[in-house]
Formats: structure tokens, sequence, C-alpha cells
């Protein structure tokens, strides 16, 4: 079965934390405001802060873990901020400890008190965090070895890294009790619910990173081919099934994916397509920036395009409204990817449209991948009008393939 089975786990719901100190590893990953320096709050913040206010409701010493950015890159920062944030959403302090496994932070662990909590700083400060090892192996990482012998629970609440073997992901795991915390939970339950459950899946499958969602569909086409629909293309997916069939996308666009060496990736597009090219739909038109910068179209049938391809075109939204219209209650769609450039006022046509026909749709949606919750809120959409709005980018990509997810396995290997 494509994703990942029914995974059995240890919840929130079985464990008397008070008066323990309770590790809980989130992801509060945020984009920084090049202007002003600040982090952004998003639906992480959000979803995770109801996680901690639990925990210090229920009496817990709470120890926060958590991450920005990777070491080198522009948005590698501390947590400062990230706690100020997560105090506001929960209403108490989340104190921040400018520490990480030194003396400031295994002392502020040891005078916590009940319903109290604390954010240590960047776990990415550490370079054998984010190294690829086995659990046994990172309890040996100096997050795992220093922190666990002054905590007495750890709780992994952050599915959007279950795909990483990182030491503050599966190394506490292997040194104490181990839980799933509320966003876990969540997740794992909707995707089971939605992915696993269901015998009519359609995708729409945009955005920039195609061998994702080649990836997802090759896993459904080998283990459940009978089970998919429908795929409707857009982003870069579009753009290489209509090269694949034969049509000139035009030199700025053949360059783009050229420069990007996306068009290695046309040997695969051409097995699915072989496979199920009367079930994927590629874009009847395309958008590109005139000379002005204006919103032009062209039809297939019309190119090649004289400027790069932005956005699908007004004929391919109205195909894709009806397909979305049509469907019925027992059809759950998975969505990722925006279908054009949404951060251009222009190019957001495609993605505003489909999105919200999605929302009105019948059937069961599924919205995954950074992108596309940023695109919701860029359109002025609610989580809420959909079924379920997954955290996870690289993760849900990993849960859909069926890849193995260490976050995961942890869990289910808690006894």
């Amino acid at each position: 079965m494509a994703g990942q089975g029914e995974i059995k786990y240890k919840t929130l719901d079985q464990v008397d934390v008070v008066g323990k100190r309770v590790a809980l590893r989130v992801d509060l990953n945020s984009t920084i405001d090049p202007q002003t320096g600040k982090i952004q709050l998003n639906e992480r913040f959000r979803a995770h802060s109801l996680t901690v206010k639990e925990l210090m409701d229920r009496g817990a010493k709470l120890v926060v873990l958590a991450h920005q950015g990777r070491r080198g890159d522009p948005d590698f920062t501390d947590l400062k901020q990230h706690a100020e944030i997560l105090s506001s959403l929960v209403g108490k302090e989340v104190k921040f400890i400018p520490d990480v496994v030194g003396a400031e932070a295994v002392n502020a662990i040891k005078g916590l008190s009940k319903g109290e909590a604390i954010l240590l700083d960047n776990v990415r400060r550490l370079e054998d965090e984010d190294v690829e090892k086995a659990p046994e192996e990172h309890a040996n990482s100096t997050l795992p070895r220093t922190l666990a012998p002054h905590l007495d629970i750890f709780v992994l609440d952050a599915f959007s890294v279950a795909h990483r073997s990182h030491a503050s992901v599966v190394g506490l795991a292997a040194l104490l009790p181990t839980y799933a915390g509320r966003v876990m939970e969540r997740e794992l339950s909707a995707l089971n619910k939605t992915v696993a459950l269901t015998n009519k899946i359609v995708f729409t499958l945009g955005g920039n990173k195609p061998v994702e969602c080649i990836k997802v569909l090759q896993r459904f086409l080998k283990e459940r081919p009978e089970s998919v629909q429908a795929v409707l293309t857009g982003g870069v997916l579009g753009q290489l099934f209509t090269k694949v069939r034969g049509y000139n996308l035009g030199g700025p666009t053949e360059d783009f994916l050229m420069k990007k060496k996306y068009v290695e990736l046309l040997g695969m597009i051409s097995e699915i397509d072989q496979k199920i090219g009367d079930r994927v739909i590629a874009p009847l038109d395309f958008a590109y920036a005139g000379k002005n910068g204006s919103r032009m179209e062209v039809l297939r049938e019309g190119l090649p395009c004289p400027g790069e391809i932005q956005d699908i075109g007004s004929k391919t939204i109205q195909h894709y409204r009806e397909i979305i219209k049509g469907l019925e209650p027992d059809t759950s769609v998975i969505v990722k990817g925006p279908l054009g450039v949404y951060e251009k006022p222009e190019f957001r046509k495609g993605t505003q449209a489909v999105y919200m026909a999605l929302a009105r749709s019948r059937a069961s949606t599924l919205i995954g991948g950074g992108d596309s919750v940023t695109a919701i809120e860029i359109l002025g959409l609610r989580p809420s009008d959909f079924t379920y709005v997954s955290l996870g980018g690289g993760a849900l990509i990993s849960f859909l393939s069926g890849e193995p997810m260490p976050g995961i396995q942890v869990l289910a290997k808690q006894k």
C-alpha cells in the first residue's frame, strides 16, 4: 500500500507528565523577512503551541527543541524570536535559553518547576545534529548524550522532520520513553484516513520540485495503479509532460528546464505517460509575461511560448475546475505544489482558481508541502477550507512514497 500503512504508537493520553522533565521536539522553522529580519508566524507555530500549552497545563517541566535553517544559510539564526512568538500563542512564557547542551542549558532544565517551559537554542548549532545516523548511533551524539540524563520523557511532535534521522529526532528516542505529540498524532491519523484508506485518488501536482511529484506517482503506480483516477498537472511537472508529448515550450522555458537539469527527468516522465497517459492531464494553455510584464496566454497548439511559462492558462483552469466539481465524496484529492508562480499577483490566477474549487469540492482534500501552505495564506484561504492541510513538505512526500521514515519508526518501536 502506498504510504506507510497503519502505525501503532503511544500518545500523550498514555502518560502522566506531572513533574516529569519532558523534551518536546517541534518544528518552528520559518521564513525570515529580509527587510526586517523578523521571523514570520506560520501554521507550524499555531499547531505546536497547542501541544506546548497542553503539556504546561498538565504540569510537565517542558524542554522544547527546534531548529531554524541550516548552518551557512541566510536563515540560520537563534530561536529568541521563536520563543517570543510561542509565548504569545501559548499565553504563558516559554523562556529562551541561548544554549543547547552547555551548562546554561543543563542548569535551566534542572531549575524547571511544574508547568514551566524553556526553548533551547537552535539544535542545528551542533555539528552532529543533522548527520544521518541510526537511532542507536545518535544516542551517543552530543544532544542525546548530554541531555538525556536530565530528562524523563521524549515527545516527538514534528511530523515535518520525521523523515530525517537526526539526533534531536531519533537520538533521544533510543534513550527515553517516547510518545507522539498532538501534531504528529493528527498528521498520521489524517494521512492514513485520506490516503491509505481510499481507493480513488486524484492528484493535483505542481510547484518547482518535480522529482517529489514523480516519486509519489511512481509509488502509487507500482502498488495501487487502479486507485489513480486523474493527475492534474501544473508548474514544472505540467511543462515536462507537455514536452514529452512532443511540444516545444519555447526558448526561455526550455533554457530554464535545461539549467535546472529537469530535462534529465524526461525518461521517468515518459514511463509514467506510457502507463497512465490517459489519466495524466497536461495544461491546455499557458501564461507568460509580455513585454510590459502583463499576463499573456498561449494555447498548447500555439507553442512555442515567447516568454518563460509562469502559470496555467484560462482553458486549463476551467477544465480543472470542472473535473474537481464532478468528484464524488469517496474520492481523495492530494495536492502538492502551486500551479504557477503564485508569489506574483498576475500569475496567481491558476493556483487561486483551482484551490478555491478544491475548497468547495465534495471530495476529501489533502494539501501538503510548504509552498502549498504558504499559497493558502496568500490566497486568503484557511486550512479549515480543506479536509486536511499537512505541515510536512519532504516528510509528506516520504510518507506518500512509502519511504522509511526514521521518526515514525522510532515511535512504532516503543513498547
